[in-house]
């Protein structure tokens, strides 16, 4: 898949939004928790905790 396939960030128009797979509490896969931009310094993300859409939450390092 190339970039130009991923949405472009509606916050800085210049990176595009990746998406983010994660595991549920029971090991099951989940796909596309969460959509970040491309540009660091953008910070641009969305994201879905227990069924809740958060946006632009702080993004950082997990200690996992």
């Amino acid at each position: 898949m190339t970039m130009e396939a991923f949405p472009k960030c509606q916050k800085c128009n210049s990176g595009v939004l990746l998406p983010l797979s994660d595991y549920g509490r029971d090991g099951a896969p989940i796909q596309y928790k969460a959509w970040v931009c491309s540009r660091p310094e953008c910070g641009f993300n969305i994201r879905i905790d227990n069924g809740e859409i958060s946006l632009g939450r702080e993004i950082s390092s997990s200690s996992k």
